[in-house]
């Protein structure tokens, strides 16, 4: 990769490429939502205290992002957590290290916050994905406990 990889925080301008890359066929296979809804979602980031997405930027191009939300607790001592979502990569770019570049960037911010732990849930059925978390250092931990909610507006 003879590009420079720049991860920043994304911009409302940058949600069109988000959502393209949230359309593959691994993660939501083309049903993504339209960007004006979108946009008011990502506006409504600046409503919590440290929820941020970020793109990674290659040549010009989105080819990967993921959110981070720093979240305050009143057990640990006080200590926050990490919590990073939506872990996206563009498939024609796999394996060539940017997703190693956002999870190593998700950790230092979350250290540079005195984070006492960084976590991520990934689908059951996502193995290489698991196998890609734990190269990183993260380890299985706990189970994950999931309830679908039926919608309250339509």
């Amino acid at each position: 990769m003879s590009e420079e990889l720049r991860i920043r925080e994304a911009t409302e301008r940058d949600l069109a490429g988000v959502l393209a890359l949230y359309a593959q066929p691994e993660l939501d296979d083309g049903n993504v939502l339209p960007v004006d809804r979108a946009a008011g979602i990502w506006r409504r980031f600046s409503d919590y205290p440290d929820y941020t997405l970020y793109v990674a930027e290659l040549d010009g191009a989105i080819v990967g992002s993921f959110a981070l939300l720093v979240m305050d607790n009143l057990g640990h001592l006080g200590a926050p957590s990490g919590i990073v979502e939506d872990v996206v990569v563009a498939p024609h770019i796999h394996g060539h290290g940017i997703g190693q570049a956002m999870m190593r960037f998700a950790v230092v911010r979350c250290r540079e916050r005195d984070c006492y732990k960084l976590m991520l849930s990934s689908n059951a059925k996502r193995l290489r994905a698991h196998s890609f978390y734990e190269a990183l250092g993260f380890e299985r931990h706990g189970f994950s406990f999931r309830m679908n909610l039926a919608p309250v507006s339509p």
